[in-house]
């Protein structure tokens, strides 16, 4: 069986958990999307793995591991996370493939990213300031572009950075007034991420379709949430990607058709970082109390998250343009201690009741959430590992989510471990 799992709101749901959990049973894991500007946080027994562009499946030993073409890939937060994993007894070396025609992500993306959000001012978007958005801009543009499989040529290499660099300087004195940056600089970092990347350069697609042949079981990891896709997401406050199940075949070169289950992961509530409207944010005590009780800061940035009620009308879209196939339900244990709960089941937009949600800023802006209430409950369910040991005021409101959403939670994560899930 192939999968994919993917974020329903608007990232940070807990995928790195669902994935790894899921790992187990696949043979390949594949990250299709995104860059270094995703995190995603697995752990096992004690011990706590933070993950931005390796899939969250290369903690499991036995798996192989694709970073395919639609991925911008930092090859020094890749490097970093290799070296990282092996000082754990966790080696990469005969098992990691990067895709040769992922584009790369080097200083002067960064550089890019972190002058363009300073010019906006108050209507900054809240980059994570990795150079991802300009690299993916440069993807389209065409002209001035590395990819993975450039630095196997260094000597063209050497002369293409020359040229991309010349134009970029150009374009930072002229719109910044930035100090120019040295192609010779970049050039020998990345002699350097060759000699390390080297060995696991290699045509993806190719790999991937000999795998589907040969019956190999492979889990596609989306980065990011559904509600970020730069298409079908609250644009322009979104990622640079199509994050959505959208993505997945364009940034895998896997059909759409070839996977067997689409795996929607959603938090008990709803987070988001950044600027964009939130409308069931509660920027109050109660957003407090789930900021803390969640650990919602990023994986990333460490930046605190914005936090509020569970928005079925948010997750129901997701589910519908992704054709998803069953949820997975995480951070329950989140909302014990809350005597009350509030779902937003549907929005008040001009003075109309909506159930769809609209993917256009504006209209969302002024969109008011429309409640139901549910009772809350005191206990601790951290130790649960039976759905029908939760508290009968848990399980109702687990229900009435799967009514809203109209698709089956079968995976419930009350707290971070692998063992601290609830499969039904």
């Amino acid at each position: 069986m192939n999968s994919c799992v993917i974020g329903l709101q608007w990232g940070d749901e807990g995928k790195g958990k669902v994935v790894d959990i899921l790992a187990e049973h696949s043979d390949i894991v594949v990250r299709y999307g995104g860059g270094a500007n995703a995190g995603h946080t697995v752990v096992v027994g004690d011990e706590k793995f933070a993950l931005h562009l390796l899939p969250s499946g290369s903690v499991r030993p036995n798996t192989t591991c694709v970073i395919a073409n639609g991925v911008v890939v930092d090859p020094e937060v890749l490097i970093e996370e290799i070296g990282r994993l092996a000082k754990k007894g966790i080696s990469l070396a005969k098992r990691l493939l990067v895709s040769e025609n992922a584009h790369v992500v080097l200083d002067y993306h960064k550089m890019e990213d972190r002058l363009r959000e300073e010019s906006l001012g108050k209507n900054k978007i809240g980059t994570t300031a990795r150079g991802i958005g300009p690299c993916y801009a440069d993807k389209a543009g065409r002209g001035y572009c590395v990819r993975v499989g450039d630095l196997r040529d260094l000597d063209t290499l050497r002369a293409k950075l020359r040229a991309i660099i010349e134009y970029k300087n150009k374009i930072f004195k002229a719109l910044y007034g930035a100090e120019p940056i040295s192609d010779a600089e970049i050039f020998e970092k990345c002699a350097c991420y060759a000699e390390t990347l080297a060995l696991f350069i290699t045509d993806t697609t190719e790999f991937l379709h000999r795998s589907i042949t040969k019956g190999k079981s492979i889990l596609f990891e989306g980065a990011q949430g559904s509600l970020l896709d730069i298409d079908h997401g609250t644009f322009p406050f979104v990622t640079s990607s199509n994050s959505s199940v959208l993505g997945m075949p364009s940034g895998s070169g896997v059909p759409a058709k070839m996977v067997d289950k689409f795996v929607g992961v959603a938090k008990a509530y709803s987070t988001r970082v950044g600027a964009g409207p939130f409308p069931t944010e509660q920027d109050n005590e109660i957003g407090q109390y789930i900021r803390e009780r969640g650990n919602e800061y990023g994986t990333t940035t460490g930046r605190p998250r914005r936090c509020g009620w569970f928005d079925a009308v948010a997750v129901s879209y997701s589910v519908t343009i992704g054709a998803i196939d069953s949820v997975a339900l995480m951070h329950l244990d989140t909302l014990s201690g809350l005597k009350e709960l509030k779902i937003c089941r549907a929005y008040r937009i001009d003075g109309e009741e909506r159930h769809f949600f609209p993917a256009n800023t504006a209209r969302l802006a002024n969109a008011a959430a429309i409640y139901e209430t549910a009772a809350g409950w005191d206990e601790d369910i951290t130790e649960v590992n039976d759905f029908n040991d939760l508290p009968t005021n848990a399980q109702d409101y687990v229900c009435r989510l799967e009514e809203l959403t109209k698709k089956p939670i079968t995976m419930i994560g009350v707290g971070p471990k692998r063992s601290q899930t609830i499969t039904r």
